[in-house]
């Protein structure tokens, strides 16, 4: 199983480019602070290259900017390539399946974010999720009250021989 859970804070702005195909990638990189201090006390962080793909890219870039907090899940990937002095060089990353936008850096200030865009959150968050663009239309048929039948036309026979239970 190739698993990986990480929550840190963007060390850069995400850079977005396209494959040849038109495919949307974002790629940045994500400071996650280890559970234990070094000998002088001090906490250290772990530098880590995140790969986002397709529609969850184009948000990563629209809405992180360096200094956000996001939660990761995905899976380690390693790749290589040869580099412009032929010498083969080895990659490895995190392959985000989700992103989950947690804040930005001064989410914890209790300040807002004006470079975004308004949200429908009643929580503190400062910055917009991937998931809030605004209210939802009501879906039609939750009318408790109303028949969600009635469009069908006449009313369907089925004798008590025809259910299997």
């Amino acid at each position: 199983m190739n698993k990986v859970f990480l929550i840190g804070r963007l060390t850069r702005d995400p850079e977005l480019r396209y494959t040849g195909n038109n495919t949307p990638v974002a790629t940045f990189s994500l400071a996650v602070n280890r559970n234990f201090t070094n000998q002088s006390g001090e906490r250290e962080a772990d530098f880590i290259n995140i790969v986002v793909w397709r529609k969850q890219a184009e948000n990563v870039k629209n809405y992180l900017n360096q200094g956000s907090q996001v939660a990761i899940d995905g899976r380690i990937q390693t790749r290589s390539y040869d580099g412009n002095d032929g010498q083969k060089r080895y990659v490895t990353e995190i392959v985000a399946d989700n992103v989950e936008f947690l804040g930005s850096k001064n989410s914890s200030n209790n300040s807002t974010n004006t470079n975004a865009p308004a949200s429908n959150n009643t929580n503190n968050n400062a910055g917009p999720t991937p998931y809030d663009f605004g209210p939802e239309p009501e879906p039609k048929g939750t009318n408790v009250d109303s028949n969600p039948f009635a469009d069908f036309g006449s009313s369907i026979e089925i004798s008590d021989d025809e259910l299997p239970f």
